[in-house]
């Protein structure tokens, strides 16, 4: 049995070549004006009144049944926070950015379908008495 031959390239086709990809960032054409013109119906006119103020951490959870006129975006979200989840991972999982998501939460915020909860901070410095406990204990080692 012979080993398989490599075929060599024509030179026509080492002559074409593909352009390059634009850079990350800088997405153009009709694909990419869809997508805005999509967020911007899914905001609808909110867009340009007051927002909740809301951050990535802030825990938002249902607290209500969607209504029958929502939108399929505030279905899933409303689906989605059953259990308390960040702003950051709801923008996550419905692969929207943070501020459509903002723009979503308001009108749920405003609705009283979803409650917004501050997360739990916990104490900046662990108290000294489970310090010195943890010290004694790498100390017996």
């Amino acid at each position: 049995m012979s080993p398989p031959q490599r075929r060599r390239r024509s030179p026509k086709a080492a002559r074409q070549e593909k352009p390059a990809p634009p850079p990350a960032g800088e997405e153009s054409g009709p694909g990419r004006s869809r997508e805005l013109e999509r967020l911007y119906v899914v905001t609808g006119q909110a867009a340009g009144g007051d927002r909740a103020e809301l951050d990535l951490v802030t825990l938002i959870v249902t607290c209500a049944d969607a209504p029958p006129t929502a939108q399929p975006e505030q279905l899933a979200l409303l689906r989605l926070c059953r259990a308390p989840m960040s702003v950051a991972e709801v923008s996550a999982y419905l692969n929207l950015p943070f501020s459509v998501v903002t723009v979503l939460l308001t009108e749920l915020l405003t609705a009283e379908l979803v409650q917004a909860r501050v997360p739990i901070v916990r104490s900046e410095l662990p108290d000294r008495s489970l310090l010195e406990a943890v010290m004694h204990g790498l100390q017996k080692l």
